[in-house]
């Protein structure tokens, strides 16, 4: 099978959308298909060895940085898009999360004849609550243009796929997203990093992800205020400043990846998440694979991922008091830790990577096969 992936987001970007498009590359290749990506050009440009660890081909368009937020990068107006699925001569084309790029990507398809799925993973709706106020009902207007024109929508949780379908969005199966069970596991435990972090022995709980607004990082002011408990953040973004003054005792380690960042995850006593708008929340299901309680917001994502009371808290969005109260009710019990964090361990291990990725493939064969069934009718 030949499959053009056209994303929003491609490493060496930090980002859901970049890694998921990663690991379906890898899984395409592992099962002997022809994937090609495209994708934005980075900020370092498009030079010889700037995509030398990817699985396959990967060609970039010119892009210019999200004003005020220049770690994310759009897409400039190219033909390189419709001139790359024609060349790699495309069975189908993916669409990882669609808004700019992946738009382009849809009106080549639809052109070509070629069927399109399209992959949900940004909740832009939220986002436009967040940001400017206002524009949630244009947003999913784009939304459902953008994904009523896919032969399918995959969304990546029941919220998600619920959001979809309330909105008019038709076709929409789930498809969720795997975890690498063998680099995230509880025996990276690092007593030494431990001790470096926190130094008299306190409770860490810990925060991995984007810092920006959506995010609502400052939520985890009141666990900073707990006695015996450091709160460790670990990544990068525009609310950096403004969390420096509001978590006030908070470790800001910056961006972390691979090997470090799971050493750092399998270190935490409890994961925080705070962010409300997640459509999955991937450093849930890493954390949860690390051996590591999970205290996060009763929406979006995390509602498939955390099973209160059994692997985690679940407790209500934009609720500080309420993260608070989680985080000391993990602090105060180290025994209650322990079981939810060997529980969350064993309710992710089937959740690999190529066990979704043959989910994923599973999906392009039924959408090609409903198109020959049409072209045959």
């Amino acid at each position: 099978m030949r499959v053009v992936i056209v994303t929003e987001s491609f490493p060496p970007d930090v980002n859901g959308v970049a890694h998921c498009a990663l690991q379906t590359a890898r899984h395409l290749v592992d099962r002997g298909h022809s994937p090609l990506v495209v994708a934005p050009a980075t900020a370092a440009g498009t030079g010889p060895g700037a995509d030398s660890l990817a699985p396959c081909p990967v060609v970039r368009v010119p892009s210019l940085p999200l004003p005020g937020y220049p770690e994310v990068r759009v897409a400039l107006p190219s033909r390189r898009v419709a001139a790359a699925i024609t060349e790699h001569r495309a069975d189908i084309v993916h669409l990882a999360s669609p808004f700019v790029l992946g738009v382009r990507g849809m009106a080549a398809a639809a052109r070509l004849g070629i069927p399109a799925v399209a992959v949900y993973q940004t909740d832009l709706a939220g986002y436009a609550r967040t940001y400017v106020h206002a524009g949630e009902a244009a947003a999913w207007r784009r939304i459902r243009s953008v994904h009523a024109a896919a032969d399918l929508t995959l969304a990546p949780s029941s919220a998600a796929l619920h959001d979809l379908e309330s909105h008019g969005v038709p076709r929409v199966k789930l498809w969720a997203r795997g975890v690498d069970t063998a680099r995230f596991r509880p025996a990276l435990r690092d007593e030494a990093l431990r001790r470096e972090l926190a130094p008299n022995g306190e409770l860490i709980v810990g925060y991995v992800g984007r810092l920006a607004p959506e995010k609502q990082v400052e939520l985890l002011a009141g666990a900073c205020g707990l006695e015996g408990v450091r709160v460790v953040v670990v990544g990068d973004g525009p609310s950096r400043p403004q969390l420096a003054e509001s978590l006030p005792g908070a470790v800001f380690l910056g961006r972390r990846t691979g090997d470090e960042l799971a050493r750092i995850f399998a270190s935490l006593d409890v994961f925080a998440h705070t962010g409300p708008f997640e459509t999955f929340c991937q450093t849930v299901q890493e954390a949860m694979a690390s051996g590591v309680p999970v205290v996060a917001p009763a929406a979006g994502g995390p509602l498939d991922l955390v099973a209160h009371g059994h692997t985690g808290l679940l407790v209500p969005p934009r609720d500080a008091a309420a993260v608070r109260d989680a985080v000391w009710a993990l602090a105060a019990d180290p025994a209650l830790r322990s079981a939810y964090g060997t529980a969350a361990r064993v309710m992710v291990e089937g959740r690999t990577w190529a066990a979704v990725g043959d989910q994923l493939i599973g999906h392009y064969a039924s959408v090609l096969a409903g198109r020959r069934t049409a072209v045959a009718v």
